[in-house]
């Protein structure tokens, strides 16, 4: 859903480069909690990077600076393309229609997070959201979702509920799946093209740092199947 607030956190992507980030935006890593069955359950703070009024990105998944942008893409030939839609968020999203909640899934956006899986899933607990425990879960599952693929909808008050976030951006975390997730936008960061299109400003996003995301510049969760690690 799209954020009115207004912001200087900005993020601005270079033709085949990196993301260029300005405004002061808090930069750390979050760490995807999961039980004993390892399903995701929560997010763990991880380390907090120093203060930077301006710093690039890397998002080709080559540079030895990671996360930031060492200028391999251009030894690499990174092809940046960015292919995803335009279209809003609600002129994408399939509606799931409960008794007091919906919700609302553009699957493209799926950074594979994992979050809508516990607890029988969301898309059959939007159902059930009568009953509070299950109503909960819900709610929290689809508000961890850090790519705001899902957004639950409360259907008397006719808006989404959205984590409280400021702008800052976080770096995931996946110790499950051994690896290195994308940049996770928080709190209306406004995100510019390299063609100078804004794009719709959201509480939620996740651009894709690996390189290989056949939906640039968002997350589409080829991390995980390739192995990506921030360390290396």
């Amino acid at each position: 859903m799209s954020q009115s607030k207004a912001t200087s956190a900005q993020v601005q992507i270079t033709k085949n480069g990196p993301y260029i980030v300005s405004g002061a935006v808090p930069l750390s890593k979050e760490i995807i909690g999961t039980n004993v069955t390892r399903e995701s359950v929560r997010w763990e703070l991880g380390p907090k990077y120093p203060y930077q009024e301006q710093y690039a990105l890397c998002r080709c998944g080559y540079s030895k600076n990671k996360p930031f942008c060492d200028g391999l893409h251009l030894k690499a030939d990174f092809d940046g393309t960015e292919t995803a839609t335009r279209q809003s968020y609600k002129d994408q999203a399939r509606i799931f229609r409960g008794p007091n909640l919906s919700l609302m899934d553009v699957e493209s956006l799926c950074a594979f997070a994992r979050f809508c899986d516990p607890n029988g899933q969301v898309w059959n607990l939007v159902y059930e959201t009568d009953n509070p425990q299950k109503k909960k879960h819900f709610v929290s599952q689809s508000c961890d979702c850090p790519s705001g693929r899902l957004v639950a909808w409360d259907n008397n008050a006719g808006k989404p509920i959205e984590p409280e976030y400021v702008p800052s951006i976080a770096l995931i975390e996946d110790p499950s799946k051994a690896c290195s997730g994308p940049a996770w936008l928080r709190g209306g960061v406004q995100l510019v093209g390299a063609d100078g299109f804004a794009y719709e400003i959201r509480n939620r996003m996740t651009l894709c740092r690996c390189g290989a995301s056949r939906n640039k510049p968002f997350c589409d969760g080829s991390h995980v199947s390739i192995g990506f690690d921030d360390a290396t």
